[in-house]
């Protein structure tokens, strides 16, 4: 079968059409937990890095969306990796509230707890917060932003003129609404240098986190 000049051209054309529109688009998959398309390693600005750094972060371990059943939490895992390249010090937000939950009833109390305005209590406290200039802030996406028991952190500790460095792990939500919200928590910080990872990636992802680190300025 032949093909004159002009259906040659218009073939090319739609097909040229059909590869914009699906990069564009690109992987639109989101968790029951974020409702945000992905972004998965935002640009990074440099940072102050002067003083002494702390990584403050939660971690859910047990059942996890994408990994199943894990004992050590995927936000955990980037926080050692943040400790282990930087030399910062760590204080995890624990809480035993979500202990032995299965993913689909964690995911509702979660959502619960948003829409409610709940501020569950964590254990645990940091006597020298005002040593540390520089406070790595890591958590997953749960319904679009962090857990509420970390806005019971936000509420606690003043972090007025530090340097704010939030990280995510997340199944397709990005870092959702975390940056503004912490904004928000903090109007008075430099809230900067934000990176996400999949949680499903966070075990082979340490040369990801060690990019992110350097252009930071780690």
């Amino acid at each position: 079968m032949r093909i004159d000049m002009k259906s040659l051209k218009y073939i090319l054309t739609s097909a040229l059409c059909l590869l914009v529109s699906t990069a564009c688009n690109g992987n639109k998959k989101t968790d029951s937990n974020a409702g945000a398309p992905a972004a998965e390693e935002p640009a990074a600005e440099a940072v102050n890095t002067k003083g002494k750094a702390l990584v403050v972060f939660f971690s859910h371990a047990g059942d996890n969306y994408s990994v199943g059943n894990v004992k050590v939490g995927n936000t955990k895992i980037v926080a050692d990796y943040i400790s282990e390249l930087t030399g910062a010090a760590q204080f995890e937000i624990k809480t035993k509230k979500y202990d032995g939950m299965a993913y689909q009833p964690l995911c509702d109390l979660a959502k619960e707890e948003q829409q409610k305005g709940e501020l569950p209590p964590f254990e645990g406290s940091i006597d020298n917060i005002d040593a540390y200039e520089t406070i790595f802030i890591g958590g997953p996406v749960w319904w679009g932003t962090w857990p509420q028991v970390m806005f019971t952190f936000f509420s606690k500790y003043d972090l007025s003129g530090k340097t704010v460095i939030p990280f995510t792990t997340h199944e397709g939500s990005g870092l959702g609404r975390c940056v503004s919200d912490l904004k928000k928590a903090y109007p008075k910080a430099t809230v900067t240098g934000e990176f996400s990872i999949y949680g499903h990636d966070v075990r082979s992802g340490k040369a990801r986190v060690e990019k992110w680190l350097k252009k930071i300025g780690f």
